[in-house]
């Protein structure tokens, strides 16, 4: 868990909010809420941020002491690289934990919206020595795409962020040992997406271990195959699953969008 640290940063005037913008938010509370939603929170800790269209170098992330099911679009807190608030927000934000997301942010053009959380099944597969194996289908989209970085404690510096980032790489997901799970996508839709598929994969393997038999495990070859086919050329992902998952939050509670 993170501690929380209020920013100090100076405090400007709202400006309007441009449509961009607008989306950005709504899909961003809906991540917060499909979270929430499929048990994957923890407390009001772990982060979901997205870049500002239009605006580089602000970032809007959850208000800290809000659970995610209490996200909405308007709540949503604007900062900058360094976590101060940008704006007025009746909030305060986690600038420890949005450290990690900044390192991200800041390595990666293609890192709009970034994606960090400590599910059970993630968090498991985490601490196994050989990580994710290639046991499922959901697990063979990570084929050589699956980064790793060691546990290094609780304050997150500046200095592990480089080496985070370099341990990243240009691979969508990173398995944070003893930690938890992180992806990045180029829509909010993409990192959900990712991690869907990657704590499912997570899931089934604790799953498959539980019985204590040996796992069929498909060979390299056809693993590669299957990674490049469900790569699909560098597709955006999540286009067809977003306006469903969204709909489906729709019939629960469409607060998010508020």
């Amino acid at each position: 868990m993170s501690f929380i640290h209020t920013p100090a940063g100076r405090i400007a005037e709202c400006g309007p909010q441009s449509e961009a913008e607008r989306q950005t938010r709504v899909d961003l509370a809906a991540a917060y809420r499909l979270v929430a939603l499929n048990g994957w929170d923890d407390l009001i800790y772990t982060h979901i941020s997205a870049s500002v269209p239009g605006e580089p170098g602000h970032f809007l992330i959850n208000p800290f002491g809000l659970a995610f099911d209490e996200v909405s679009a308007s709540n949503l807190v604007k900062i900058d690289i360094d976590g101060n608030i940008v704006g007025a927000s009746e909030h305060a934000v986690n600038v420890t934990g949005f450290a990690l997301h900044a390192a991200v942010h800041a390595a990666r053009a293609d890192a709009f919206c970034v994606m960090h959380l400590h599910n059970t099944a993630g968090v498991a597969v985490s601490a196994q020595p050989a990580g994710l194996l290639p046991v499922s289908q959901h697990a063979l989209r990570f084929y050589g795409q699956l980064a790793y970085h060691d546990y290094e404690g609780l304050a997150f510096t500046p200095a592990e962020g480089r080496r985070l980032v370099e341990h990243l790489a240009d691979k969508p997901a990173i398995l944070l040992r003893n930690h938890g799970t992180l992806t990045i996508g180029r829509t909010v839709a993409e990192a959900y997406v990712l991690m869907a598929t990657l704590l499912k994969a997570c899931e089934i393997q604790l799953q498959a271990q539980a019985c204590g038999a040996q796992l069929v495990v498909p060979d390299d070859a056809v693993a590669a195959r299957t990674a490049e086919q469900l790569y699909d050329g560098g597709a955006i992902e999540g286009g067809l699953e977003w306006p469903a998952l969204q709909r489906k939050l729709d019939r629960l509670d469409a607060g998010y969008r508020n």
